[in-house]
């Protein structure tokens, strides 16, 4: 990652923030978070 420009930093940070809110409101609302694995749709309680 070091070869990473500063806008792909930001960006990836973004993305890293956004994931930790959506696992905060998953787990506030109570619902379960999608997510595919090895190619099977799976549902994971907060």
């Amino acid at each position: 990652m070091n070869n990473l420009s500063e806008q792909q930093k930001k960006i990836i940070a973004g993305l890293d923030l956004i994931y930790q809110r959506l696992l905060e409101y998953k787990k506030k609302i109570n619902s379960d978070l999608v997510i595919i694995k090895d190619n099977k749709v799976v549902h994971i309680k907060p």
